[in-house]
């Protein structure tokens, strides 16, 4: 922004310290001639040969020294403002500085000013956090590009391999080219679908309200319930009724995920999974518990990034989805002001417990309701 040239915080503060220095001086001496010079005859007799001045030979004495006096105060405020007001400034120059590396892209500095705690220390402290997590933002964001990027990519490097076999080759498997590029096209579907899906959550651009967790929980155990038969995975749901506010939309998602992810992410066989909903006097919880492989307490960290499943990245496979559950769980319960929490279980597998803001009981919402804008997990 263009802005018209004008006077510097320093030189400002210098003139005001110098003002009121020189308005104090002044008082100083309105104060001497009220209360002591006006009480001085004009005119004396002289009774004794010793000479008594009058107020006008004190006066004429009086007036030059408090020129002087003023004159080196002003001088003096001048001078001492300008050496204290760059004292108390430099803090501010160190905070523009930084404020100038992170506009040209520079999020790694830091100000980290010395000191006591006071107004300029606050606000440095806050400017430092702020970089950090904008730091953190900007390395998840170009992240999570690179391998959206990626995965992206190989859908269609995918599709042009099998098109230039076919063009190569015309009369040999077209049933079989059709369902491999059916079956590509569906992925690379799902991904767009699910990045659609993160973006939105990400934004939280939706119309609250109230939600009741223990239906969303029986909807997406109904829903995935065959699949949960098909690998020989016990599937339970318990708890009561556990009212929050939100998108019904979202919230069904994000249990369709964690209940997806604990089927998938199981033993081969026998395994089980419980999902779990109660209302306490602070938050809604929503606790997703399986059995499966130990999990690696470093590993817990990256499992919410996404395209990362297990102890590698994702892979095109018959339950693989497209790498993006727990990163659409994440971005769906920070939009909802919640808590996500993983915990691996000693034995192996996963405890996954998210806590939403409580709300008041409200009329329930039919099953049928929600499952119209079920879709399938990520």
């Amino acid at each position: 922004m263009d802005r018209r040239p004008g006077l510097s915080a320093r030189l400002k503060l210098t003139i005001s310290y110098a003002g009121f220095l020189l308005l104090a001086g002044a008082l100083l001496l309105a104060v001497v001639w009220v209360f002591l010079l006006r009480y001085v005859p004009d005119r004396v007799s002289i009774m004794a040969p010793i000479y008594v001045p009058n107020r006008t030979d004190l006066l004429h004495l009086f007036l030059p020294a408090a020129a002087v006096a003023l004159t080196f105060l002003l001088v003096f405020g001048l001078m001492g403002g300008w050496v204290l007001a760059g004292r108390m400034l430099a803090p501010l120059t160190r905070i523009a500085d930084a404020a100038r590396l992170a506009a040209n892209g520079s999020l790694s500095h830091r100000i980290r000013l010395p000191g006591s705690e006071d107004e300029f220390r606050e606000l440095a402290d806050v400017f430092d956090a702020m970089l950090e997590q904008l730091e953190s933002h900007v390395g998840r964001h170009q992240r999570f590009a690179a391998n959206a990027s990626h995965e992206l990519r190989t859908p269609l490097a995918i599709s042009r391999a099998l098109l230039d076999v076919a063009r190569n080759d015309p009369p040999q498997g077209q049933a079989e080219l059709i369902e491999r590029l059916s079956s590509v096209n569906t992925r690379a579907i799902d991904l767009t679908e699910a990045l659609l899906l993160l973006s939105r959550s990400d934004r939280g651009s939706f119309n609250p309200e109230p939600v009741d967790l223990s239906l969303m929980a029986e909807e997406a155990a109904e829903t995935l319930l065959p699949l949960a038969e098909r690998r020989q995975i016990a599937l339970e749901v318990t708890g009561g009724k556990a009212w929050s506010t939100g998108s019904a939309a979202l919230l069904l998602r994000m249990v369709s995920n964690l209940v997806q992810n604990a089927i998938v992410h199981n033993l081969p066989s026998r395994g089980t999974v419980t999902v779990h909903t109660e209302s306490r006097r602070d938050a809604s919880v929503l606790r997703v518990e399986n059995t499966g492989h130990r999990i690696p307490a470093e590993l817990v960290p990256t499992l919410t990034e996404p395209f990362q499943r297990g102890t590698q990245r994702a892979r095109i496979d018959d339950h693989a989805g497209v790498g993006l559950g727990l990163a659409i769980v994440h971005s769906i319960v920070r939009a909802h002001d919640g808590t996500l929490d993983l915990t691996p279980r000693p034995t192996g597998g996963l405890l996954v417990t998210i806590r939403l803001p409580r709300t008041a009981q409200a009329s329930p919402r039919t099953a049928g309701g929600v499952a119209a804008t079920s879709a399938p997990s990520c």
